[in-house]
């Protein structure tokens, strides 16, 4: 007798979650091989066989002003969604990351007797804490990536499993740089530093200029030094170079590439990256960082109101305290910046200290996640296992 069909509703809004996703479609089609993948998704889950309803990057915008310039093509997608997910409900909702769109489409579903698991926790301990009620009415379980999460949920009795963080399972514990120096044709003694601006055309606006500005100072004092820059998309790529032209940088010896992120940074020296994911990955390639951000003013005086932590990056958030400097809308200025990144290239102990911080980050994240955040959700399937 064949076995009855799992129908999986997912939904990821950015980049990062398209990864995370993928691994989770991966983990969960070798326990349910009947399983269907369905909802929003990137091109990592599309390539696990997850139809794609609606493409992700129509969510991927960052900033309460530059959301509500996008609200209505937002709002339009979560009704068509929910209206499918309601007529036709699935055996099980996942919500990866996204929460300001998965929240209310999990509590509409939940109310329909539909299990729904919210795959990553939101930064409530960072801001907007008081939205872990609103994540308790919404999701039958959380799976926390950090190993400070858990608790904060136990504390309301709200379900939740601490998975580890997939990008900790496929990153190596040990140092690249050499075979990454030798795959880009680099001598190891040349000055490199990565230079990652965001996988969003909405931070490219606000920081392309700022980091192209900040090599020029560079080179100035390191004039041997090479510029990588990882780049997702053609339209991000085609923002970086109209930066270039505006900053007047065409003697700054950039090396722009596609993709190939963690690559470029296992090269460098250093990492001047924007606040996201792209931090963790930093830190868990060993790689000292400087972080900086910049949004809407409008959009950066509201998170300053609702911040509970004196750090914004996940390598600082993870070690309870200022690893890496950060630099976050009027001071990241190019002279900050350039001087921070050159600090750190000029004190190997220090550098080596970081290294040695973030290789202990990355062994307390190190857990298998896809295959523990699998095993809670087929908790939730008991009558579908095979």
């Amino acid at each position: 007798m064949t076995p009855n069909v799992v129908r999986i509703a997912m939904v990821a809004g950015e980049a990062s979650g398209d990864l995370l996703a993928s691994h989770l479609i991966q983990a969960l089609k070798d326990r349910l091989p009947n399983a269907v993948f369905y909802g929003i998704g990137g091109p990592k889950m599309e390539g696990r066989g997850f139809q794609v309803l609606h493409p992700l990057e129509a969510l991927a915008v960052r900033g309460y002003v530059e959301v509500l310039k996008h609200y209505r093509e937002i709002s339009g997608i979560r009704r068509d969604l929910k209206k499918r997910l309601l007529a036709d409900p699935p055996d099980i909702f996942i919500g990866v990351d996204a929460p300001d769109f998965n929240l209310a489409l999990e509590k509409a579903l939940k109310r329909r007797g539909v299990p729904t698991i919210h795959y990553v926790s939101p930064s409530i301990w960072a801001w907007r804490g008081k939205r872990i009620h609103k994540i308790a009415e919404a999701a039958s379980r959380v799976l926390a990536l950090f190993p400070f999460e858990p608790a904060l949920y136990e504390k309301i009795g709200m379900p939740v499993s601490y998975v580890g963080h997939p990008l900790a399972d496929m990153l190596p514990v040990d140092d690249g740089r050499a075979s990454a120096r030798q795959l880009f044709n680099l001598p190891n003694h040349q000055p490199v530093f990565a230079l990652l601006p965001g996988s969003r055309q909405s931070e490219l606006e606000y920081l392309a200029d700022t980091f192209i500005a900040t090599a020029k100072v560079i080179h100035k004092r390191l004039p041997n030094a090479l510029f990588l820059v990882p780049l997702a998309t053609r339209e991000t790529r085609l923002l970086f170079e109209e930066a270039l032209y505006r900053e007047g940088a065409e003697e700054v010896p950039f090396r722009m590439l596609f993709g190939h992120a963690h690559e470029a940074m296992m090269a460098a020296d250093a990492v001047l990256v924007a606040s996201g994911t792209a931090t963790l990955e930093a830190a868990l390639l060993k790689r000292p960082m400087v972080i900086a951000y910049k949004m809407a003013r409008l959009s950066f005086r509201l998170m300053q109101r609702m911040g509970y932590l004196p750090y914004v990056g996940l390598p600082n958030i993870l070690a309870g305290k200022f690893i890496v400097p950060e630099f976050i809308q009027d001071d990241a200025t190019p002279e900050n910046l350039a001087q921070a990144l050159l600090n750190i290239v000029g004190d190997k102990l220090t550098s080596q200290r970081i290294a040695d911080a973030f290789r202990g980050i990355h062994l307390q994240l190190r857990q298998n996640a896809a295959e523990k955040a699998a095993e809670a959700i087929l908790a939730y399937l008991p009558h579908r296992t095979v």
